[in-house]
């Protein structure tokens, strides 16, 4: 087996998971390479023998053919980790050193489990699908795609922005608000639940259309099939607004229209028996906990 092992922002609290994860790798005669931002900070602060290969950019991680990306942080760093994996079809299995971890949801005490998993082949593959942007004014996009979710939102003014969707050339409604958001079923339990958008399940053909403090109260999320195009024409004061593709920001000119559509491949995620959508939604979000007692 041969894996590659993408983090970034690695801190000093993740020195053990990353020293165990290591001796782990090796005990099992896995064949590591070593995202290059990771591999200096094990070089800083690890006392490990360093024995593997390092790449520095996508094109050298997916040409050292590894059977899966594991990747060390939080639900960030998955999102950086889709953008080198892109349409490679390499499966990616996320430990959380961060924090609240939907999609990085093997906890740091359960490296051990999830190792075994992977070599005893005790695992499923499950498909997530992406989002695709595309601009009228010939702007091309690198990655233009979202694993979470796609957001248009005012530039430089406290003002609202008017955003005029129409679905597969239909008018829907003109949003009046700060923003609006487009998310995947991945994307249901970030930014656009925090707007109260519903939670959807992974693996549902669907995108969700959630208002960002719409000035019309009545105007409520809206779920429609991913096989639709979703067309944004923009009306704002200034000359410019605001795109963000998984907290990855491009300004447009106030005149772009933009075009939303399913992207033509999916990441594919790694999924043990220590792993499941339920178990982590009541996990994260607390639900049924009791604190009366």
């Amino acid at each position: 087996m041969k894996v590659a092992v993408f983090g970034k922002q690695i801190t000093e609290d993740s020195r053990e998971s990353v020293e165990n994860l290591y001796r782990l790798l090796k005990e099992s005669g896995t064949q590591i390479t070593v995202s290059v931002h990771l591999a200096e900070f094990v070089k800083e602060h690890c006392d490990l023998e360093l024995d593997f290969d390092i790449f520095r950019d996508r094109f050298e991680m997916v040409a050292q053919e590894p059977d899966f990306v594991l990747t060390l942080g939080g639900d960030g760093t998955i999102l950086d980790a889709a953008t080198w994996v892109r349409d490679s079809q390499i499966p990616i299995l996320g430990i959380n050193t961060g924090r609240l971890g939907f999609l990085a949801n093997v906890a740091k005490d359960k490296i051990p489990q999830a190792i075994d998993a992977l070599n005893k082949g005790n695992f499923a593959i499950k498909e997530r699908t992406m989002l695709q942007l595309h601009s009228d004014d010939g702007v091309q996009l690198d990655p233009n795609f979202a694993l979470n979710e796609l957001t248009v939102s005012r530039k430089a003014t406290t003002s609202m922005i008017t955003i005029k969707v129409f679905i597969n050339g239909e008018f829907l409604n003109a949003y009046w608000a700060d923003g609006l958001i487009i998310a995947t079923p991945t994307g249901s339990t970030g930014y656009s639940l925090s707007c109260g958008g519903p939670i959807i399940m992974p693996g549902s053909e669907n995108f969700v259309i959630t208002p960002i403090a719409p000035h019309n109260l009545n105007v409520r999320p809206f779920v429609i099939p991913n096989n639709y195009s979703i067309t944004l024409r923009i009306e704002t004061r200034e000359k410019e607004y605001l795109t963000s593709l998984d907290s990855r920001i491009h300004t447009f000119p106030g005149t772009t229209t933009l075009t939303v559509q399913r992207a033509p491949y999916k990441l594919r995620l790694v999924e043990t028996d220590i792993q499941d959508f339920p178990t982590t939604l009541r996990n994260k979000l607390l639900w049924g906990l009791d604190r009366r007692n």
